[in-house]
Formats: C-alpha cells, sequence, structure tokens
C-alpha cells in the first residue's frame, strides 16, 4: 500500500517561501498543491516553477490542503495561520511566530482549540552539526555566538534580532532550560529603520552566560556558536555543519575530537519533522511554545536595544554631534 502524500501549500512566495516550494516539491511524503501570495503574479511564477495551483484566496489555498508553510511578513502570520489552522490545516510558520505575544498565544489557543499542529521555523534545531552538539551537551556554562550576516533588503520589517539572532536564542534556551535572569542588550540602526547590528548578554539562574551578537550589515558571512562546559569546549560551525570538541584529558593532554555529522539541509530536515508529526499526530519539534518563549526573549532584548538608544540619543545631543 503505498504512504499517503500529506497535501501542503506555502502562504507567501517571496525569497524564503520559494525555498520551502522548492523542498516541499522534492520531497516524496509531500504533495504541493497549492501557492498563495497577494501578489497573484509571484503566486503564479511560483506555481508555474514548482507545482501546484496559484490560489487568488487563503480561503482557495485553505481548502486544497491539509498542511501549510506560512512564510509572509512577520506582521501577517497571526492572522493566516489562525485562519488556516480553523480551517483544519496543520501549520508550519516561519520565524518570529508573530510580531507580539498576544498573536503568538492566540496562534497557540487557536492550535489548541481545533486540535492542529503548530510548528515555527526554528531552522537550526534541525542543523546536523547542532544536533551533534546536544549528543555531547552536559552542563553548558559559556556561550559564544556570532551570526554575521552581508546586507540583504529581506526581512526588514523586523530588527536583526527577530531576524537573525532568534535563532540562537531559541538553541540557548532549548540547551539551558532555563529562562535569563538578566538582560543586557545594545544595538543600532545603520542600514534601515531597525537595528541591524546587536549584541546581547544573558545570565540564567543556573549560572550559565550566553554572549550573542548578530549583524545584517557585515563584510562576511559567520555563523558559529561555541560553548564551554567542564572540561570541554564544543564549537559548532553552522554553515559547514562541523562541530568540534576540544577537551582536556584526565592526563591533562588536550584532544581535539571531530563530531560525526551527517550533513543535510536543514530546510529539508525541518519539513521531514513536521512531516512525521502531522502522520504521527505527535507534537512539533519546535511548538508554539517554543516559539513564543523565543519571541518573548527577542522582544525583551528589543526593550533593552530601545533603552540604550535613548541613552545615546542623549549624549549625542549634550555633545552637539
Amino acid at each position: 500500500m503505498s504512504q499517503h502524500k500529506i497535501r501542503m501549500g506555502v502562504a507567501g512566495a517571496g525569497v524564503f517561501g520559494r525555498n520551502h516550494l522548492r523542498v516541499i516539491a522534492a520531497n516524496a511524503r509531500a504533495e504541493l498543491a497549492a501557492v498563495y501570495d497577494p501578489d497573484t503574479e509571484r503566486a503564479r511564477a511560483a506555481a508555474a516553477e514548482f507545482g501546484g495551483a496559484a490560489c487568488a484566496s487563503l480561503e482557495e489555498f485553505a481548502a486544497r490542503c491539509e498542511a501549510a508553510v506560512i512564510a509572509s511578513p512577520t506582521t501577517t502570520h497571526a492572522d493566516a495561520a489562525c485562519r488556516l489552522m480553523e480551517a483544519g490545516l496543520d501549520v508550519l510558520v516561519e520565524k518570529p511566530m508573530a510580531a507580539s505575544l498576544g498573536e503568538a498565544s492566540r496562534m497557540i489557543e487557536t492550535a489548541r482549540r481545533h486540535g492542529r499542529l503548530l510548528q515555527v521555523g526554528h531552522l537550526e534545531r534541525f542543523n546536523p552539526a547542532v544536533e551533534a552538539a546536544r549528543r555531547i551537551l552536559r552542563l553548558p556554562l559559556f556561550f559564544e555566538i556570532h551570526r554575521l550576516s552581508v546586507f540583504s533588503p529581506r526581512s526588514l520589517d523586523v530588527d536583526v534580532v527577530a531576524d537573525l539572532m532568534i535563532h540562537d536564542l531559541d538553541l540557548v534556551l532549548s540547551m539551558t532550560g532555563e529562562e535569563p535572569s538578566e538582560v543586557r542588550a545594545a544595538g543600532i540602526a545603520v542600514l534601515s529603520p531597525k537595528p541591524d547590528i546587536a549584541n546581547v548578554r544573558l545570565e540564567f539562574p543556573g549560572g550559565c552566560i550566553a554572549n550573542l551578537t548578530a549583524s545584517r550589515v557585515s563584510t562576511e558571512r559567520v555563523r558559529k556558536l561555541r560553548f564551554f562546559q567542564p572540561r570541554q569546549y564544543v564549537s559548532v560551525d553552522y554553515a559547514r555543519q562541523e562541530c568540534i570538541s576540544i577537551r582536556v584529558s584526565e592526563d591533562r593532554q588536550v584532544r581535539f575530537e571531530p563530531q560525526p555529522v551527517a550533513k543535510g539541509e536543514p530546510l529539508a530536515r525541518q519539513l521531514d519533522a513536521f512531516l512525521d508529526s502531522v502522520a504521527a499526530r505527535s507534537r512539533p519539534a519546535v511548538d508554539g511554545e517554543a516559539g513564543a518563549r523565543a519571541l518573548a526573549l527577542a522582544l525583551q532584548i528589543a526593550e533593552r536595544i530601545a533603552a540604550h538608544g535613548k541613552v545615546v540619543a542623549e549624549r549625542l545631543r549634550s555633545a552637539s554631534i
């Protein structure tokens, strides 16, 4: 008996929406059934390239699908997700899951009330190098994370924290299993109206410290996570999908130990995890609650950056610069 293919669609046919269309079209367990975008020409072009029907409305889109990916602007996530879940669809929504905690709560409650699955697209959870690091994770005491990217007009509706750093916030929260007890942050806007560079320091009740830097105006691309735990330093290169452990042995020898990594595209692996949940009706690997925790921290950081910005602005005024 052939396995039932899950009819899927993508709402939002922009740059990242097209990536989702590509991996769905290539997945043998899914059928690409529909594409929706308010820009009907863009929807038609995406459907012609990847397959599925170009839909003129979200209602038509919902009627064709069992599950959907939402890859539209963040401000539209909550409305689209709730409408689709109310129509009976399971939803994978891009990060950040919503523009506010109130919207995130509404999405979680809608999923609960209608018995739908809600997964949030924190992609690095499915990076094979991160999974390798998790296998040796014991007691992380210090994180140093850098995520630098060259400027792109994509995702300028959110700041660099919600655009880039939120991936790392989600990982730190999941790896420590704690909420931070203190948050310090600074950031500046460079090429957009919102902060494009941010530096954050998190302190956790268990003693762990996390330093995170994110920039979307860098001249180079860097995506690295490092954490330290007793007698061990672990380095993860997200892009290269490499994980190396540097350990001090009992005889005080420093040992470099590359960890085995089964490389694969995180976006495709995320889709497989979502399809697993849809088929088994099981809790998603990154559920709405996890997405809301990362969003809450990102919003808290945004408040700290805004407060820091006021201090800087006042200093510039007093210095007549």
